[in-house]
């Protein structure tokens, strides 16, 4: 089987290649990955594991995939929200433009008969919401998307479910929530206080979170969106809505419930190194989100981390606790 894993250098992508090693898609079928990002790989490859140093948009990853077409495809790599913002050249050109370039290379050898139809699994974002307000929303809300990233995601949304549509691929969307914990040195997404918490009281280090104790936020952690990338790619395609996107549970909690269960898993005082200096607009954008129902994503087989003490201890305990991934 041959997976193709964009943004593979990145926090989410770098974990998922290690899982598709320990546990391919297809137990029993001989692996080849295919890993794409701008930066390179930080060790000797293993058998069946290839890189791309590049764009995935690049020719000449299309010429190599003529060869060995990709039977999945986790589609990671983007500008994120607050980056796309300061460049937005950069964000559309990555973001959209060169997500069509991928999606055509893909369709090429489809229409032509000289490969099957791939499964294309796309790490959208909740960002495509915008601002919500207090009242619970569901999978059903409507996009509303208040930053450029958002709209990027949303059309890109709109992008797999027509080329699903047209039997060029097999896709599918997750909006993902913020994934904790990400790097400390990682840049470029709003909603980094998420993970900042976590390597702040870890650490026994002072930070100053930029929203209030009370904000509200969708959590998940690293393990479990995982587990539902790789369910998504598993998902036969009669159980696929004509929109070909799924949101995920969420796990929904204050910044003050997280730290105080962060705290007590490090035995740390929390009042002694997290102080709160809300900015409105990371707030609003970042921190008030509302209670999310999902039944039609649960039924589907989709799972949140289930409990804050489940959180916190797949965080502490795995490898992005430590801010080795990136």
């Amino acid at each position: 089987m041959h997976v193709l894993v964009t943004g593979a250098g990145g926090f989410i992508g770098a974990a998922l290649a290690e899982r598709l090693q320990s546990a391919p898609l297809a137990p029993g079928a001989p692996l080849r990955l295919t890993l794409v990002d701008r930066v390179g790989p930080r060790a000797a490859c293993a058998p069946g594991v290839h890189w791309h140093v590049g764009s995935f948009a690049d020719r000449a990853l299309f010429e190599a995939l003529e060869d060995h077409p990709p039977d999945c495809i986790f589609h990671l790599a983007s500008v994120p929200g607050s980056l796309a913002e300061r460049e937005p050249a950069l964000g559309v050109q990555a973001n959209l433009l060169d997500t069509v370039a991928l999606c055509e290379g893909l369709a090429r050898p489809v229409r032509a008969g000289r490969a099957p139809v791939p499964r294309l699994v796309f790490a959208s974002s909740v960002a495509v919401y915008g601002t919500l307000g207090t009242q619970a929303v569901d999978e059903g809300q409507w996009p509303q998307p208040a930053l450029s990233y958002g709209v990027h995601k949303w059309m890109v949304e709109l992008l797999v479910a027509d080329y699903s549509r047209r039997g060029d691929i097999d896709g599918c969307s997750l909006r993902l929530p913020g994934i904790v914990a990400r790097p400390p040195a990682e840049t470029g997404h709003g909603s980094a206080f998420m993970s900042q918490i976590f390597h702040a009281l870890h650490a026994r280090r002072a930070y100053t979170c930029p929203v209030s104790a009370q904000a509200t936020a969708w959590w998940m952690s690293l393990e479990c969106c995982l587990d539902n990338l790789v369910h998504a790619a598993r998902l036969p395609p009669e159980g696929m809505s004509a929109e070909r996107c799924w949101q995920p549970p969420v796990l929904r909690a204050s910044v003050q419930e997280v730290v105080q269960a962060i705290a007590h898993a490090v035995d740390a005082d929390p009042a002694e190194w997290i102080r709160y200096a809300p900015d409105t607009s990371i707030e609003t954008l970042f921190g008030r989100q509302p209670a999310l129902h999902t039944p039609r994503a649960e039924a589907a087989g989709f799972q949140s981390d289930g409990s804050l003490q489940s959180l916190v201890t797949r965080v502490l305990g795995g490898r992005q606790g430590d801010g080795s991934a990136k």
